[in-house]
């Protein structure tokens, strides 16, 4: 893995980080804790387009298998620190962490990762015209 692909990811920990505070001081008690897990996974998918377009858009990337490579790449370490998180910092049961996977019970945040894994792509045609 390219060191600038692991130093591209970083950001989107702090982005992550700094939207998960925001909702757990800023909404959720007055949304409640699916809703506000709702709309804070919508505020991540936005806030992390940006930061994904910006970077896409400087990296001026070389080919299509690159964006897909880093979109891959992207998604593998943000579930990876999402568990690792989760288990060895916060001490969180298995089940908790699987339970944000549920989209039948309005879990949303699988959409993040889906979002992580494509927009490298997405942005890499838009800024390649």
């Amino acid at each position: 893995m390219k060191l600038k692909y692991f130093a591209g990811w970083l950001p989107l920990v702090i982005i992550a980080v700094a939207n998960g505070t925001i909702r757990q001081i800023g909404f959720q008690n007055a949304l409640g804790d699916l809703h506000a897990h709702q709309l804070s996974t919508v505020i991540g998918i936005i806030l992390f387009g940006i930061y994904i377009y910006w970077r896409i858009k400087k990296w001026k990337l070389d080919s299509q298998s690159e964006a897909i490579k880093i979109g891959l790449i992207w998604m593998g370490l943000t579930v990876g620190f999402e568990f690792a998180l989760g288990r060895l910092v916060l001490d969180r049961d298995w089940s908790l962490l699987f339970n944000d996977y549920n989209i039948l019970e309005g879990r949303v945040w699988v959409l993040v990762l889906f979002w992580v894994a494509i927009a490298p792509i997405l942005f890499y045609r838009i800024t390649k015209k």
